[in-house]
C-alpha cells in the first residue's frame, strides 16, 4: 500500500507535478554525480594513497559505501515519494529538529558549496579550451565570474520548468558518459600496449594508513556525490514506487563501473607518481595517447560533464529547500510553486543567489570539503531512518534492501568513521568543526522561527 498522506499531512508544501520518467530520474543520478570529481580528484587521492592498490581500493570502498546507501534509500524513496527525499525520511524517523537542520544546512552551506565547486571546474575548463590559462591573472579572477554566470544559466533552465532541466540533464548525461568511455577505450587500446600499465608494485611502502585513507575518502565522496539526488525530486517522478528504486540502484551501479574503469585507464598510461602531480589527469592521459586533439576532446568533455552536474544539482538541491518550507514556517516562501512553470521558483532563486555568493569568494577545495562534511551526517541519518520506519505497520515498500539490517549499518558505521577521522586529523579538524558549528546554529533558528505543532 502506497503512503497516501497529503503534503499537508506530512507538513510539507504543495506537491510538484510528476513529469520525470524512469530515464530522466536515472539521468539525474548519473548526470549529477559525474561532474568534476573523476577528472580532478585522482591527483589528491594518489597523493594521499600513493600506490595502485590503495588508490583503486578507495574507489571500490567508496563505491560499496554509496551502493549500501542507494539500496537503502531506494526502499525509503519508494515508500515516501515526496519532494525533499532525505528531509522526509529524517523527519518521519527522527522528528522535526533533525529534519529542519538538514534543510537549514542545505540553505546555508550544502547547496551553495555544491553549485560553487562544480561551476568552478566548469569555468576553469571553459577558459582553458578557449586558449586562456585559468591559473594566472586576470583569468584566475575570471573563473569566478564565468562560474557565477553558469549558475545563473542553469537556474534559469530550472526556473522555467523541470522538463527543460530534464532535457539538459538527459543530453549531457549521454554525452559525458559516452565521452568518458571513449577516453577509457583510447587509454586501454593505445596507452596500455606502450606502457604495459603501472599496476605494480601494488602497494609500495608507506602507501597506506588509516588517517590518509579517511581524508582520501572525502575526496572520493565528492566524486560520487549525486547518488542520492533522485530522492530529492521524488515528488516529481512518475510511478515513483517503480522508477525511484530503478534510478537510485541502476544509476549508482553505472557510476561505480565507469569510475573504476576510468582509474584503471589512468594507471594504464601514467604511473602513480605522475598522477599525484596531475590535477587534470584525464587531459594528461589524452595528451599522451591522442595528442592535441585529445586534450581538446577531454576539455570539452569536462565542460559538458560539469555543466550537466551543475544543472542536476540545481534541479535537485532546491527541492530540499522546498521541503523546508513547512506550512506556517518562516521559510514558507521557499515552498511556493510558480503558477505558470510549476517549479519551486523561490527555492531556485535562493539557491542560485547563494551559489553565486559562494563561488565569488571561495576556492574549489574549500567548497568541495565543506560540501562533503556537511552532507555526510544527514546521509547517515537518512539511511538509519530505515530502522524505525520498518517497524511501522504502514511501511509497505515496493523494494526491500537486501542484506538488511547489515547493509544500512555498514553505511552508518562508515559515516561515523569519516566524521570522526575528519575531527581527529589536524589538517581537517578546524574546518570540520566550522561546518558542524554552521549545522548546530540551526537549532536556535528552529526554536525561534518554527511553528510548534506535532508530527
Amino acid at each position: 500500500m502506497e503512503d497516501t498522506r497529503s503534503a499537508a499531512e506530512l507538513h510539507l508544501p504543495e506537491d510538484l507535478p510528476r513529469k520525470l520518467g524512469a530515464w530522466s530520474a536515472l539521468a539525474v543520478v548519473v548526470g549529477t554525480t559525474i561532474g568534476s570529481g573523476i577528472f580532478r580528484s585522482p591527483a589528491v587521492i594518489a597523493d594521499r594513497l600513493p600506490g595502485p592498490l590503495p588508490m583503486m581500493g578507495i574507489w571500490v570502498a567508496a563505491g560499496l559505501f554509496v551502493l549500501c546507501g542507494a539500496l537503502t534509500l531506494a526502499e525509503l524513496a519508494g515508500t515516501y515519494p515526496s519532494s525533499g527525499g532525505p528531509y522526509v525520511f529524517i523527519r518521519e524517523a527522527w522528528g522535526r529538529v533533525p529534519a529542519f537542520l538538514f534543510g537549514w544546512t542545505q540553505l546555508v552551506l550544502i547547496r551553495a558549496a555544491a553549485l560553487g565547486g562544480i561551476s568552478t571546474v566548469f569555468a576553469e575548463y571553459t577558459l582553458r579550451i578557449s586558449g586562456f590559462n585559468p591559473a594566472v591573472e586576470p583569468y584566475s579572477t575570471y573563473v569566478h565570474y564565468v562560474a557565477a554566470a553558469a549558475i545563473i544559466m542553469v537556474g534559469v533552465f530550472n526556473y522555467i520548468g523541470v522538463t527543460w532541466g530534464a532535457v539538459v540533464q538527459n543530453l549531457t548525461t549521454v554525452a559525458k558518459y559516452g565521452a568518458l568511455l571513449v577516453i577509457i577505450l583510447f587509454a586501454f587500446a593505445l596507452g596500455l600496449p606502450q606502457t604495459g600499465g603501472h599496476y605494480t608494485p601494488a602497494m609500495p611502502a608507506g602507501s597506506f594508513s588509516m588517517a590518509p585513507f579517511g581524508l582520501a575518502m572525502v575526496s572520493v565522496l565528492w566524486a560520487y556525490d549525486g547518488w542520492a539526488d533522485a530522492s530529492l525530486v521524488s515528488g516529481e517522478v512518475k510511478n515513483p514506487r517503480r522508477n525511484l528504486p530503478i534510478a537510485l540502484i541502476g544509476g549508482t551501479a553505472a557510476i561505480i563501473v565507469i569510475y573504476l574503469l576510468a582509474n584503471m585507464a589512468y594507471l594504464a598510461v601514467l604511473p602513480v607518481e605522475e598522477i599525484r602531480r596531475s590535477p587534470l589527469v584525464a587531459a594528461d592521459v589524452a595528451q599522451l595517447v591522442m595528442g592535441g586533439p585529445g586534450v581538446l576532446f577531454v576539455g570539452l568533455t569536462v565542460v559538458v560533464s560539469t555543466f550537466g552536474a551543475l544543472n542536476g544539482s540545481m534541479m535537485t538541491g532546491p527541492r530540499a529547500l522546498f521541503a523546508l518550507a513547512e506550512r506556517g514556517s518562516v521559510f514558507k516562501p521557499l515552498g511556493r510553486v510558480h503558477p505558470r512553470f510549476q517549479t519551486p521558483h523561490i527555492a531556485i532563486v535562493v539557491a542560485s543567489v547563494l551559489g553565486v555568493g559562494f563561488v565569488l569568494y571561495a576556492d574549489f577545495e574549500g567548497l568541495a570539503d565543506a560540501f562533503v562534511t556537511g552532507i555526510v551526517p544527514f546521509y547517515g541519518l537518512a539511511v538509519a531512518a530505515i530502522y524505525p520506519l520498518r517497524r511501522r505497520k504502514s511501511h509497505d515498500p515496493p523494494f526491500r534492501v537486501p542484506g538488511y539490517p547489515v547493509v544500512p549499518a555498514l553505511f552508518v558505521l562508515a559515516t561515523v568513521y569519516l566524521l570522526a577521522n575528519a575531527l581527529i586529523d589536524p589538517s581537517s579538524r578546524w574546518s570540520t568543526a566550522g561546518v558542524f558549528a554552521a549545522i548546530l546554529a540551526g537549532i536556535p533558528v528552529y526554536y525561534a522561527t518554527e511553528p510548534k505543532k506535532p508530527l
